[in-house]
């Protein structure tokens, strides 16, 4: 079985999307590090020789940042806006969309589930 950074890849898969089940590697940047170790991207995991799977363990912890690190230092780079009190910083306070998206509709994402307030009654004459 094939375990880089923590994580055990899928067996039966391509290695260039075996490699995408480790948080802060995608499509494109597994498929550098197996073209950079002159491994087929068609290759399954299994199939993985062990000199290739400690060619790619050693590519990944030399030059990329993956998993927990990459957790760390993402809640790190938000707890600084939150801190130096920057607009992104107080978007993130607030819960709603960061990067300028509308929020009159849509962003039930960050917004969470509807909350229905409640209208004035109309005076009956």
């Amino acid at each position: 079985m094939a375990r880089i950074s923590g994580i055990d890849l899928p067996k039966n898969k391509r290695g260039e999307i075996g490699l995408t089940y480790i948080y802060g590697i995608g499509r494109s940047t597994a498929t550098l590090i197996l073209e950079s170790n002159n491994i087929d991207v068609n290759k399954k995991v299994n199939e993985w020789s062990d000199d290739e799977l400690s060619a790619i363990r050693k590519h990944i912890t030399e030059f990329i940042t993956v998993e927990g690190e990459l957790r760390s230092e993402k809640q790190l780079n938000i707890k600084r806006l939150l801190d130096i009190g920057c607009y992104r910083g107080l978007r993130h306070r607030k819960g709603l969309p960061v990067r300028g998206q509308r929020t009159k509709t849509n962003s039930r994402t960050r917004k969470g589930k509807r909350r229905t307030v409640a209208g004035k009654k109309k005076v009956t004459r």
